[in-house]
Order: structure tokens, then sequence, then C-alpha cells
């Protein structure tokens, strides 16, 4: 008899996790459910497999929905985090395990007792950032700890970028993942971190003007800017006693000055709506957030305002983006400045089908070690097939998918709502993740404590 695997949601991270299932199906006996709200969008090649049964699920329909997580065996939320938990109180009426690529919420925390006392693995964050990040990480400090070295630094910045080969704007940037998120990223509060032993915060409206920079060999250089609460894996990690504890988003260099502009003229604001914002044309957009004048046009006006000269690189990025031509129209209803920006981004910083993304990740541990300190530097680099096949699809899915499978073979087998940070879960995920071609090269470097070389501007 095959064992079930029910996947809830077959969007765009979901190619390789499909095909991991599928391409196991024979040897690993099998079967692959997948309840979505458009099936028909799932490839033939997958759906018309013999291994494999696509049907409609919309998740408010509870009887559906139950029926479909009593007939499996283990379940795979691939919905966005905010539906996890209907699923999660599922699956522990159901005594199902659980894997999701999503960070832990406070509801799906609160099912940690009943999850262990019915045994059940509920795996969450397992898939990229967060996921690979918590597993690389984790597998290089308990190797300094073994060595009985201390820990005194970790920084950890991630991205989701264009590959060199479809690098064809003056941003260099693509969206590989979902748009709303990169528009509203760093709101919400300060970022927060630690810093030599004294905590930092950068507000929002400076947050994209303090980066760090890095080179990954091969690939160039990268700027980082702060995630909004670096601190929240201290525990989880056993860092609690680290001086410095930093982690960030990867961009290209040069993209945060220019992003800060949409966000010091307003254009990332998600809180009110424009009225009358349905066939507003670009032009009048941008002119929203400028002040009156009978004379200047928006360009000249737009320049004053931000301090722009004509000839500096940051004008050439806004005409790119044609926020001041008259003929393309916004084709949303009253809606937010952010939600206007990012359609008027989708127009630019989609990816062509033969586009490749890239996926970037970038550690640095500080320790010390029989009084001497020392440092490793560690970075990934994937880069996707296409816009299918994608390396955010790739390192989200494969980890998800490997977990899963583990799960089901009993080689994972401590319950409980967790993250990948112990041995038995990383270990195993990491080696098998190898074959794939994600895989980490480490570089022993002088320690330089935070900030300290030439490139940095932090303060």
């Amino acid at each position: 008899m095959p064992r079930n695997i029910l996947v809830i949601g077959a969007g765009k991270s979901t190619s390789y996790l499909l095909d991991y299932f599928l391409d196991k199906s024979e040897e690993e006996e099998l079967h692959l459910t997948i309840g979505d709200l458009n099936p028909d969008t799932i490839s033939q090649s997958i759906s018309n497999h013999r291994n494999c049964t696509v049907f409609e699920l919309n998740i408010q329909n509870e009887v559906a929905r139950q029926q479909a997580i009593a007939e499996s065996d283990i379940v795979v939320s691939m919905l966005p985090a905010f539906l996890h938990i209907k699923i999660a109180a599922d699956c522990i009426a159901l005594s199902k395990h659980l894997v999701t690529a999503s960070y832990v919420s406070d509801a799906l925390k609160k099912l940690d007792p009943q999850a262990q006392e019915k045994g059940l693995i509920f795996m969450n964050e397992v898939g990229l950032d967060p996921g690979i990040d918590h597993m690389s990480a984790m597998q290089i400090i308990d190797r300094i700890r073994d060595k009985g070295g201390k820990m005194l630094l970790f920084e950890s910045f991630c991205g989701g970028l264009v590959a060199p080969e479809s690098d064809n704007n003056l941003w260099n940037y693509k969206f590989t993942w979902n748009p709303r998120n990169v528009v509203l990223a760093g709101q919400g509060g300060a970022a927060k971190f630690i810093q030599e032993g004294t905590y930092k915060y950068v507000p929002y409206h400076k947050l994209f003007r303090r980066t760090e920079f890095f080179d990954i060999e091969g690939y160039g250089r990268f700027e980082g800017y702060a995630n909004r609460d670096s601190l929240n894996y201290r525990e989880a990690y056993g860092l609690e006693n680290i001086l410095t504890l930093y982690r960030g988003t990867m961009r290209r260099t040069g993209f945060s000055k220019a992003w800060n502009m949409f966000v010091q003229l307003g254009m990332t604001d998600d809180s009110y709506t424009i009225e009358n914002s349905e066939n507003m044309s670009y032009r009048e957009f941008t002119n929203l957030f400028l002040p009156y004048s009978p004379t200047d046009s928006v360009e000249l006006k737009l320049r004053h305002y931000l301090k722009i000269d004509q000839d500096d690189s940051m004008w050439e990025k806004l005409l790119e983006l044609h926020l001041f031509e008259d003929d393309k129209k916004i084709e949303l209803k009253n809606a937010t400045p952010a939600q206007i920006l990012q359609y008027i981004l989708e127009d630019s910083w989609t990816l062509a089908d033969s586009d490749k993304d890239m996926i970037v990740m970038y550690h640095k541990f500080g320790y010390e070690l029989n009084g001497e300190k020392h440092q490793i530097d560690a970075n990934m680099v994937v880069i996707g097939e296409n816009r299918t096949y994608t390396a955010m699809a790739k390192t989200v899915g494969l980890p998800v998918a490997i977990a899963t499978l583990a799960i089901l073979n009993k080689k994972i087998t401590t319950p409980g709502v967790q993250i990948p940070i112990k041995k038995e879960v990383y270990e195993p995920i990491l080696k098998e993740l190898k074959a794939y071609g994600i895989d980490f090269k480490e570089y022993e470097v002088p320690y330089l404590g935070y900030n300290l070389s030439p490139v940095s501007n932090g303060d």
C-alpha cells in the first residue's frame, strides 16, 4: 500500500518539491495527492503521473479539507503562512505529521504540547530562508562548539536575485518571490540587532541607507540591509551570550540606495488607499507625492525633492521604470501606494520565460578557541534553470521534500512543533541537498569583529 503525501497548495515554489516526490514514488512506495484552488495550472507531466492525484481544494471547505488530510500519511502545506493554522489544527485532530516552509506563528507554537502528546512532528521553517539558513548555520555553530569554541559573532544574509546572465536592468533585480513582500520589506517596526554587545535599532526610513557589503567569489559584490528582528533566533541557536547577531537581506550593490527613493517619497506605504487609482497614469501616481508647482514638471519636482542630478544613475533607474509616462495606466481600484508601486514594478521586473534567478546566502561566524579569535565565512550560490524551475523553488522545495520523506521513513523522530536546528534533522537534509548542487563553500579568514572592513559603511 503506497504512503500518501498530501501537498496543499501548488504555487510558484513547488516545481522541485512535486518532482522530488514523483521521482521517488516507485522506490519509496509513495502516492502524491495535490489539493489546489486552481488544479488546471499544475503541469500535465505532474497531474498525469500514475502515482499522482490532483483535485480542486478550497481550504475554507472544512469537510473536503479534513477528508483529504484524513486519507494522508503526512501533510505538506505550501499555503500562505496565515492559513497553516487551519491545516495544523486538523493534523492534530487527525494525528498527521505536518511540514511547512513558513515561520512558526504564535498560534502554531501553542499546538506544541498536543503535537508532542500525540507523537506528531510539525516541522516548520524548512525551506530556504527560513530553512537552509538555520541548518547550515547550526551545522557550523555545533562544529565550533564541539571543538570547545565560544561564539562571538554570527551574521547571516540571504537574497533572491536575478542570475548574472539574465541581469539586464539598471536595478540588477527581478522578482523571484512574492512581489508584495519585496515592496513591504522592513516595515512594521525598527530593525533590531546586537553589535559588539550593544543593541542597535534602525528605523524604517533609515533602513536602506545602513548597508553592509561583501564579495562572493565568482559573483562580485553584494550589499545587505538588516532584517526586522535579528534576535528572534538567539535562544533557538543557543547564542544568548553572543556579542554580535545580525540577519539581513542581500541585494546587488546600489539597490538599497535606489529603493530608498520610494521609501522617502511614500510609495511603499500600505496604510491608506488612493480613491481614484484606477486608470491613473504612472506619471499621475508619481506626481501624487510631490508638491504643487504651476511651472515645474513632474520630473523637475522629483529631482528637486530627492536632490537627484540629471546625470545621476538614480535618475536613470527611475526612467527605466516608466514612472513619468502618461500612456502607462494603473488597472487597480482603490489601491494603496504600495500596491500601485508593486503593479508598476511587476511591469519591469517579472522574469521572462528563459530568465534564470539566483539565490545567494552568506554566513559569517566569529569565535574564540584556546584564547585565539577565528572567523569562518560560508556562502552558497544556486542558479535557476528557467522561470518554472527557479533557484527559489529548488532551495525552498527540496529541503521541504527531503524532510517530509525523512519523517515518513522515521529518520526524524523527535515530536513537537519545531524548526530544523537539531542534528538529526539538519545532517541528513544538508547531505542530500549537496547532491542537488545546494552546498556551502567555507573560508577560514582573519577575525575582524563587526564592520571593521574598509568596504562597510555601517556605524
